[in-house]
């Protein structure tokens, strides 16, 4: 009974979330953009999978995941060797991404790189860069640190990299932290900084999405210049032509199976690490396991309706839109649509709701759900008005880029480290299934509509989505530094006042 509580109560967070999107679809399609029924029904009966299938996930991580990567965490900071502990998160790291749906969709769009080349490519740069977080955390090591090297070092690829090579690689570091990766690496960190008992522990707790991020797109450059590729071909997505409600049931009842294949091949891995780990050390009891082995089967059926709901229902009526925008004799409407879009949008993400629910338990309150998701939403407005921006005038995406990171690196010396870990773990997790399977076709047939080039002008709008709330989610912190300093001074002047007073009397 308890269950089917819960499970309520995030059903109708999540019809908060997905409304706002499905409303301004319809609104767009009996506008500036028109759609066919089928497409519409489509996108509509893909709403309620997204609904159902948000709820069981984000139900299933909170009694699964997360307890497993806090149990992880927690067991492997008390082992006495290093060794040990750094060896599972690199092996853990590589087999997490490995079974994250994007990065296979990702792969198949790099023609020029065999699939599995590329895959293990940006599974080895996760695992390797998990393994640093967590010797970051051990050593207590700054995250603005290790963020202006690695940035700096990646400027420095993205130079001898062919230019087709850096939007794909930038997307890699968005697609890798996904609803399956996100719940388990960052509640790994909170097991891990739960064993110190030192000031910043919480705050060291973040950082391990930012520098799991970072990790692809280092590898997958490096991959880049040794392979030299001539040419970055883009496979399209053929989108059936439905005529009737039936043929509309058929491409759902078809994809249910592949995403559920799919699915199955990214949380077998994690159960059998579950299992191991289980076996292992013996750290859930039975009341325990109760709950986590059904918050598996939650999280595995959440994400099934989810993805069936997103790929199916979603992608072709991005696609649509996108171009009929792009046809129509205000081309320039891209960019305030694009803008709303992704406002609402990133509500959308099962990840950014993990994120959140952990942001507000971990600082007891201090740092809430709802201004952490208005920050993301107004990040992610802006990165999707950029792209159709680029997509319009065939901007080079450096050209934002290297300024976005510059100034988002330059603001970690200024902003509560609290602040830079949450805005570089956002940067990850916003760029989730919803940016790959709605924003990413949106951008392409935009883009094919105008005859612009697909690979250097649509991709690279994920690179942006994670981007954009580094900057915003650190305003925040400024902004709350500032409101913090000004309290203390006005606490401080009263207590003068006060003195002041007494003084007199006496």
């Amino acid at each position: 009974m308890r269950h089917n509580e819960q499970l309520l109560e995030k059903v109708v967070e999540s019809v908060t979330a997905v409304l706002p999107i499905t409303a301004l679809v319809l609104l767009l399609s009996i506008s500036i953009a028109p759609l066919d029924t089928a497409t519409l029904t489509m996108f509509l009966f893909g709403a309620v999978l997204l609904i159902l299938g948000m709820g069981l996930f984000t139900l299933g991580a909170d009694m699964s995941m997360i307890p497993l990567g806090e149990g992880i965490g927690v067991q492997m900071g008390k082992v006495k060797t290093v060794v040990l502990p750094l060896l599972a998160f690199l092996v853990l790291g590589a087999i997490i991404t490995i079974a994250e749906p994007d990065l296979q969709v990702l792969a198949e769009q790099v023609a020029a790189i065999p699939n599995m080349t590329l895959i293990f490519t940006v599974a080895a740069g996760v695992g390797i860069f998990l393994v640093i977080s967590e010797l970051r955390i051990l050593l207590k090591i700054p995250l603005s640190y290790l963020l202006l090297l690695f940035y700096g070092v990646i400027l420095i690829l993205v130079y001898f990299s062919p230019a087709h090579m850096v939007p794909v690689s930038f997307d890699s570091g968005g697609v890798t932290t996904g609803p399956i990766t996100v719940p388990f690496i960052m509640s790994l960190g909170i097991g891990m900084a739960s064993i110190r008992s030192d000031k910043n522990a919480r705050t060291d707790s973040f950082g391990l999405i930012a520098l799991c991020s970072i990790g692809p797109v280092f590898s997958t450059l490096l991959l880049g210049i040794i392979y030299r590729p001539q040419e970055m071909a883009y496979h399209p997505v053929t989108i059936e032509a439905l005529s009737t409600t039936k043929d509309v049931a058929r491409q759902f009842a078809l994809g249910f199976p592949k995403y559920a294949a799919e699915l199955a091949v990214a949380v077998i891995p994690i159960i059998a690490i579950f299992v191991l780990f289980q076996l292992m050390f013996r750290r859930f009891h039975k009341r325990q396991l109760l709950k986590v082995i059904p918050g598996f089967l939650y999280t595995y059926l959440g994400l099934v309706l989810f993805l069936t709901g997103v790929n199916v229902g979603f992608m072709p009526a991005g696609q649509y839109l996108g171009a009929a925008v792009a046809t129509s004799s205000r081309k320039w409407l891209l960019i305030p649509t694009g803008m709303v879009i992704g406002y609402f949008i990133v509500k959308a993400e099962p990840a950014v709701q993990v994120l959140t629910k952990q942001v507000e338990e971990v600082t007891n309150g201090s740092v809430s759900r709802s201004s952490i998701t208005l920050s993301l939403s107004v990040g992610v407005a802006f990165s999707v008005g950029i792209s159709m921006l680029r997509i319009l005038t065939g901007w080079n995406i450096l050209w934002f880029l290297i300024p976005g990171y510059a100034v988002a690196l330059l603001m970690t010396f200024f902003v509560p480290q609290l602040f830079t870990g949450i805005a570089f773990d956002s940067g990850g997790v916003a760029s989730g299934p919803m940016t790959a399977a709605f924003l990413l076709p949106l951008a392409m047939g935009a883009c094919s509509s105008l005859g612009g080039n697909i690979m250097t002008d649509a991709f690279g709008i994920v690179a942006m989505v994670a981007m954009t709330p580094l900057l915003t989610i650190q305003i925040l912190g400024m902004v709350s530094k500032v409101k913090r300093q000004v309290e203390k001074r006005r606490l401080s002047l009263e207590l003068r006042d006060l003195e002041d007073s007494i003084l007199y009397f006496d």
